[in-house]
């Protein structure tokens, strides 16, 4: 058990942002998370070139080019695999911020980058189709582990009422690589054949700018504490991140996680998904994950020139139409991170995730209709900017924050395996699949997208509970409260049920219950 730490008392806490707070989020941000948003949307310009580098080499490995479908399958393997190395990564994260810490794992892993750029870079000079799907995999490997760990050391090294403003930085930062990789594959920069193997491969730079500045900031108070139980640090750690010396508060709701967990070592998944206590928080990050990723946002990211091409825009304009959707992405995540501590997480959600649905939709109706007006070719491109823009507001950064806040120090690590395992699978089935789908269904694959945000935000709206500058502690008690009401709801249903069947001589009637969801 840790020594108690006494502090005197010094007045009201108050929590302002810090330079040490704003330069530790953009650090982190800026050399992991815009990585996994420059990965999703890299491959999208260079298409062409990557698919004629893969026919030349199986021409000149084999005497004979590869077929179309073969060619897309290889592809689509190559887009895909990215998703592969975000699983294995998701599910190791664990491992890693337990034995390195949360601010020594992003360090650590920057190899990965340096190593899977190498491989890129060289791989047309080598004629090898495998250093580049061996690459993709590396840097998927990277963003799963960056997914997961700079929320969760964001999310522990904020006060309680700055946590979703650090909190959504990553998914600012998300947008903004998915721009930089959209106006650097323009013709005029890198979008040339000779320059895809230097595209793919220049995420290099701000994974190097982190690993000589991110080292000077302290760890995560919370590990240095709860799990090292080295008092003398956390204070240390806390004096760097606040503006002001009061940080007795904070110590004190840490200590009281601290002994709630005294005889709880950090669970395995195997556990946690057994752990009747935490059972909805469980269901609710693997709904939100899930959904985040099946919402098709990452079939817009992958395949955006070929969405583009089907709705009828010029080939020359769609480089730039694609560019131009990245500052709506900015824009939104704008939006979201400085509105969530005034708006609430849920809003955010339920809002997000509601926009995409409708405009999901609302492409569907657009493309069967452009063949009558060729107006709605355009209304198709401000639908897909619909969908960018809901997805950048919440669902891309809240369900991260959220994993962080409905789980104490010994959950955590093991719910971010959870979530970010699914959000991977997720990831690979649609970047696998949705060419396929969209070759079979045409336009009517987006109406899957749309139901299935629709279901999200109606689970976001009934389950979850607001977070909103609560402390870990007040929101696990939260869930506590909310199990036996659950319960309960559940018992009075089955048995209105029975009586409606017997007064209605086997005919059920509807019977309303009121559902507190707040």
């Amino acid at each position: 058990m840790a020594e108690e730490i006494l502090i005197p008392p010094a007045g009201k806490l108050t929590a302002h942002l810090t330079g040490s707070l704003l330069a530790v989020a953009f650090l982190t941000s800026f050399g992991s998370s815009m990585l996994y948003g420059y990965n999703l949307a890299v491959v999208n310009s260079p298409a062409v070139y990557i698919k004629n580098f893969y026919n030349k080499t199986a021409l000149s490995r084999y005497g004979e080019g590869l077929s179309g479908e073969a060619l897309t399958l290889m592809y689509s393997f190559t887009v895909s695999i990215f998703a592969i190395g975000g699983l294995l990564g998701s599910l190791i994260v664990g491992v890693l911020v337990t034995r390195f810490g949360r601010k020594g794992t992003v360090v650590k892993t920057t190899v990965l980058v340096v190593i899977a750029s190498s491989l890129m870079v060289f791989s047309r000079s080598c004629g090898s189709p495998e250093m580049v799907i061996l690459g993709r995999f590396i840097t998927g490997i990277h963003s799963g582990i960056s997914l997961s760990v700079v929320p969760m050391y964001l999310g522990e090294i904020a006060p309680k009422n700055l946590r979703g403003f650090l909190g959504l930085v990553p998914s600012i930062f998300i947008g903004l690589g998915v721009f930089i990789a959209q106006v650097l594959g323009l013709n005029e920069l890198l979008g040339k054949e000779e320059h895809w193997p230097l595209f793919l491969s220049v995420l290099v730079v701000p994974t190097i700018i982190q690993l000589m500045l991110l080292p000077w900031f302290p760890e995560s108070p919370r590990y240095l504490l709860i799990e090292k139980h080295n008092v003398h640090a956390t204070i240390t750690a806390l004096k760097w991140y606040r503006a002001n010396c009061n940080i007795q508060a904070e110590i004190e709701e840490m200590q009281e996680e601290q002994r709630s967990l005294s005889s709880v070592k950090t669970l395995s998944v195997w556990n946690l998904l057994h752990d009747r206590t935490v059972r909805w928080q469980v269901l609710s990050v693997m709904v939100i994950n899930i959904g985040m990723q099946l919402s098709g946002i990452d079939a817009i990211w992958f395949y955006t020139n070929d969405i583009f091409e089907n709705a009828g825009i010029p080939e020359v304009e769609i480089p730039y139409t694609t560019a131009g959707t990245g500052v709506i992405e900015i824009i939104a995540g704008l939006i979201g991170c400085f509105t969530i501590e005034k708006l609430g997480r849920k809003p955010l959600m339920i809002g997000g995730f509601t926009m995409m649905g409708v405009c999901s939709a609302g492409i569907t109706c657009s493309l069967i209709l452009q063949n009558h007006s060729p107006f709605m070719r355009y209304i198709s491109v401000g639908f897909v900017v619909g969908i960018i823009g809901g997805f950048c507001i919440g669902p891309a950064g809240v369900p991260f924050l959220v994993t962080a806040e409905l789980f104490t120090q010994s959950h955590r690590p093991a719910a971010y395996i959870v979530g970010g395992s699914l959000n991977w699978l997720s990831n690979f089935t649609v970047g696998f699949v949705f060419p396929f789908l969209q070759m079979s269904a045409g336009s009517y694959c987006y109406l899957v997208f749309a139901s299935i945000c629709i279901l999200v935000a109606v689970y976001v709206y009934a389950v979850m509970p607001e977070t909103k500058n609560k402390t870990f502690m007040e929101i696990s008690h939260l869930f506590t409260k909310k199990e036996p009401v659950l319960e309960t709801e559940c018992l009075l249903l089955v048995d209105q049920m029975k009586l409606n069947k017997i007064n209605g001589y086997g005919v059920l009637e509807p019977a309303s219950f009121a559902f507190d969801s707040s």
